[in-house]
């Protein structure tokens, strides 16, 4: 070992010791629990001052590629290699704990990989049955299509103009009535709130949202600097809006018709109150409306309807009703918006798939969509009565909800704060998930979010037992 650092070098002594010590090492010269020459050897050998050897060997000790053993000198040490390894890679760790956007709660974190899992009985998932979708019907749809080779290519920043189009004619039924330049097309309703999040609002914006609400569980606002405020409906909402937003920008965000997780659905009264509150302030409503055609009666008209302004930014999507994987949403709002936020799609996706677009289109135009909607509505009514006479047979004592208007979900409350982690996490365990009501409302410890949308009828009967089982356990426990 005749090598010794170049004084006239780039780097300082004490770092070019440091890597020539770190190459020996990765090389195999020195391997895990090889002893080192004395300070003073290295010292000698390197043509240094001892204290120079001595910081060189303290960041070494320092990083855990080298160890000091009492009374016998320094070694190599027995974790060097994993160190070495951290060394040479970006420090990801730090990355993603600065990174601009939050971690969900690692309940839903939970539910997400879950999910994936086919021995593992859902009655939270808030999405259609595979039996459900119309599988067969699109597969068969897509060789009635007669694609033009521009739906091979990107999508134009607003989207397709015959879709859009067609979207416009079909909300003419819920008392929309709007031009294709003040529609965009989107992947999906979570897609628009991003859109709306990056694209219209200042850091430190008010989102105003119901106090259990869908936006806690997801963070396309609060990951860009948002306030979420949740308010209660009253008489003094107007007052109450007014007093919170002052001279900050503020939208409010709101599910009438169906909310998730909850169900409810606003009456016409409802929607005109905070129409009105919402507009004595100059605050925009973001209306989402992706539930509506699941109603099991006949719905209300949105808010949407009444808007003579452009105060209103209007969210549908098929996602819920033919398709999650279509990935297929649209925003309407007034032309300034839209173009606005076509302009940022364009920039994070080049447009939603032209293809799923196309199969939108002609379900839209052929009357496949309206003819299936009816279909799924039936179908998921009876599935919705089949867990209700289940509750009533089984929960009655322990638990109390209202009676589903439509959708996918049942608010299940229990009489007594049993709903928590360690509730979820045994019932994981007998392999079912369910939704708890804390990951809508951190505060909400009776809740689960029940779903009658996913499971087949016998996972319904074994998911409902076993949740039953685990609830009595946890009250017999607790008393």
């Amino acid at each position: 070992m005749n090598w010794q650092p170049k004084r006239q070098g780039e780097m300082t002594l004490q770092q070019q010791i440091v890597t020539w010590i770190t190459e020996h090492i990765e090389r195999g010269d020195w391997v895990a629990g090889t002893k080192l020459p004395t300070q003073r050897q290295l010292a000698m050998q390197f043509g240094v001052n001892r204290s120079t050897v001595q910081q060189a060997l303290e960041e070494l000790k320092a990083a855990g590629i080298l160890e000091s053993k009492v009374g016998s000198g320094i070694f190599v040490a027995q974790n060097s290699w994993h160190s070495l390894i951290t060394q040479s890679q970006p420090n990801w760790q730090s990355f993603i704990d600065t990174s601009l956007h939050k971690p969900n709660y690692h309940t839903i974190q939970l539910i997400n990989e879950y999910e994936q899992r086919d021995d593992v009985i859902r009655i939270g998932t808030g999405e259609l049955a595979p039996s459900l979708l119309p599988t067969a019907e699109i597969e068969a749809s897509l060789k009635e299509l007669s694609l033009q080779s521009k739906a091979l290519g990107y999508s134009s920043p607003q989207g397709s103009v015959k879709l859009r189009e067609a979207i416009c004619d079909y909300v003419k039924t819920r008392g929309i009535h709007t031009k294709p330049q003040n529609v965009c097309i989107v992947s999906g309703a979570l897609q628009a709130l991003q859109l709306i999040a990056v694209g219209l609002l200042e850091q430190g914006s008010i989102v105003f949202q119901e106090q259990t609400s869908y936006l806690n569980s997801v963070h396309p606002f609060q990951s860009v600097g948002m306030q979420m405020l949740s308010i209660h409906r009253d008489e003094q909402l107007a007052q109450t809006l007014a007093q919170r937003k002052r001279k900050r920008q503020a939208v409010f965000y709101a599910v009438p018709t169906l909310n998730n997780p909850t169900g409810g659905v606003w009456t016409t009264f409802e929607k005109e109150q905070l129409y009105e509150a919402c507009k004595a302030s100059r605050i925009p409503i973001i209306e989402d409306d992706v539930y509506h055609e699941l109603l099991f009666k006949e719905a209300t008209s949105p808010i949407k309807s009444m808007d003579e302004s452009g105060q209103v930014l209007y969210i549908g999507s098929v996602s819920k009703t033919l398709s999650p994987g279509l990935r297929i949403g649209w925003l309407i709002g007034p032309t300034t918006v839209i173009e606005r936020l076509a302009d940022i799609k364009m920039q994070t996706d080049y447009g939603s798939s032209a293809i799923s677009q196309e199969i939108v289109l002609h379900w839209l135009q052929s009357g496949k969509y309206e003819k299936h909607i009816v279909g799924l509505r039936q179908k998921l009514q009876q599935s919705a009565d089949y867990v209700e006479t289940i509750l009533q047979e089984k929960f009655y004592d322990i638990a109390e909800w209202i009676k589903p208007k439509g959708g996918f979900y049942i608010w299940l409350k229990f009489h007594e704060p049993i709903v928590d982690k360690e509730l979820f996490t045994k019932l994981l365990h007998r392999q079912v998930l369910i939704n708890p009501g804390y990951i809508y409302d951190p505060q909400d410890t009776q809740h689960i979010r029940l779903s009658y949308a996913y499971a087949t009828n016998e996972e319904l009967k074994v998911g409902l037992e076993i949740l039953f089982e685990c609830v009595v356990e946890t009250v017999v426990k607790r008393h």
